[in-house]
């Protein structure tokens, strides 16, 4: 499409594009954002390196001919960043129809750009909302992640680590994510590691002298409960060597009976402050199912589940055009047209407003075209269902969407892990309860606002001939 635009000597023109998505993932009514950081890399390293000049300029069209032209091959070696990127940072909230991030700039910069940012905010939305989901169902108790042996191959388990960490992860067992994002590590023995030995007993006296300071005793790979028993014996030894047994994991059976039996023989043996950590195959239901019948559990260590994002395959990002524009020119809206009315795009350069009670609880988001004036007080309409809610004047808000290159410069200082961390955090506490549950959650209410909605209707009443285009300003409509 790149070289088509250049071909057809447009590629001065410009355009307005924008990452959305249609549904929450998991069953659930929100999303978090994520991705923003790793898209700021490579969009500061774009560019096209001879390597990559010489492996397009070695394809070919079914005639045989290069499928490149050398002309569009020099316009590529030149080529360099110019756009104008607005983007939701790390950690926010987000709903459906939203925009995600706002490319505008050169059609053929933007164009290019489109698979490399759907492929990074899908994914790490995705990992960081099924990780806030596996937090909120263990309530507060720390949840690290453990899928890199099950993960979408190695980028995949890097990525998956990074974006569970900003969902709400205390830690992961990837040590190379941990050196390369500074998140917490955490891991203990695997059951190889028990069964190498002669027995359970010689397997946990010598992972505690090999790392004393380090001892989560595996208990279930013959007997659990002979296991706690045989991890406190070789703690008791610990103890007298100035050393304590940071707890054991259990990872089959019946793990709410066994972590309630578990955590009696612990304190029993005088190891009261010893933590209980569950793994296997687990998910935010197994965590909230066995939270709701007792189990005495102090940590969890989620893995496939969370780091592939079972059972959605991918958040559902798109990439649509909104505007474009001569140079010099006025904006001409875009509308990609459905019969699903839900999946008819919104034309212009959006924005979204989000309202705020002066404690920063949510109230309702706006989306809305920067060019328009905005109704007050602002009128909001959903857009399934029509519904229209009035916003009170004078409500708290913010804009989401905030500068993060002009000019193909980089003016946003992406904030350390952490603090995405903690913004994730604060934005749930903000939320409405209800949309947060696991089971029966209510939307939130979000929707066009209204100069919006009436722009995104006429275009659409005025759709004639399939792919016709109407000659008005600022009103074309593409099908």
């Amino acid at each position: 499409m790149a070289c088509g635009y250049w071909n057809a000597g447009v590629s001065d023109y410009e355009a307005a594009f924008h990452v959305t998505f249609r549904e929450n993932p998991f069953g659930g009514e929100f999303t978090v954002a994520c991705g923003l950081a790793t898209a700021i890399d490579f969009l500061r390293a774009f560019h096209f390196d001879e390597a990559e000049i010489d492996y397009l300029a070695s394809q070919h069209g079914n005639d045989g001919k290069p499928l490149f032209g050398a002309g569009f091959l020099d316009y590529l070696r030149s080529l360099r960043l110019t756009c104008e990127i607005d983007a939701i940072p790390e950690g926010t909230l987000v709903f459906p129809n939203e925009p995600l991030i706002r490319v505008r700039g050169p059609i053929v910069q933007c164009q290019i750009l489109e698979t490399a940012l759907l492929n990074i905010l899908n994914f790490e939305s995705l990992i960081a909302t099924k990780a806030a989901r596996v937090c909120l169902a263990g309530e507060n108790d720390p949840v690290i992640e453990f899928g890199l042996r099950r993960a979408q191959g190695v980028d995949g388990g890097l990525t998956a680590a990074r974006a569970a960490y900003v969902g709400g992860c205390a830690g992961t067992s990837n040590l190379q994510a941990g050196q390369q994002f500074g998140i917490p590590v955490s891991g203990t023995q695997a059951h190889s590691w028990i069964m190498f030995f002669e027995s359970e007993s010689e397997a946990f006296e010598a992972y505690a002298k090999a790392m004393p300071n380090n001892c989560v005793f595996l208990v279930d790979t013959y007997d659990s409960l002979d296991g706690v028993r045989h991890a406190t014996d070789v703690a008791r030894q610990l103890r007298k060597n100035g050393h304590e047994m940071i707890g054991v994991r259990l990872d089959s059976g019946d793990r709410v009976a066994l972590s309630i039996e578990t955590r009696r023989m612990l304190d029993k043996a005088g190891f009261t402050n010893a933590k209980i950590v569950c793994s296997g195959d687990l998910d935010e239901y197994a965590i909230a199912d066995m939270k709701r019948h007792g189990a005495k559990i102090d940590m969890w260590g989620v893995g496939t589940k969370l780091t592939t994002g079972q059972p959605d395959a991918a958040l559902g990002g798109i990439y649509k055009l909104g505007a474009v524009r001569r140079p010099g020119r006025q904006w001409q809206y875009r509308i990609k047209l459905s019969d699903e009315r839900t999946k008819t795009s919104c034309p212009g350069l959006l924005q979204v407003r989000r309202f705020h009670q002066p404690d920063g609880r949510f109230v309702a988001d706006a989306i809305y075209e920067v060019d328009h004036a905005m109704s007050e007080p602002c009128m909001i309409v959903e857009l399934e269902t029509e519904k229209k809610r009035q916003i009170p004047a004078k409500t708290d808000y913010s804009d989401l969407l905030v500068p993060i290159f002009r000019k193909g410069e980089l003016v946003y200082q992406a904030p350390e892990l952490d603090v995405s961390r903690e913004h994730r955090r604060t934005q749930l506490s903000c939320a409405p309860p209800e949309i947060l549950r696991l089971v029966d959650p209510t939307p939130y209410e979000i929707g066009l606002e209204r100069s919006l909605y009436k722009l995104r209707s006429t275009l659409i009443a005025r759709e004639g001939i399939v792919g016709r285009f109407c000659e008005t300003p600022g009103a074309r409509i593409g099908v």
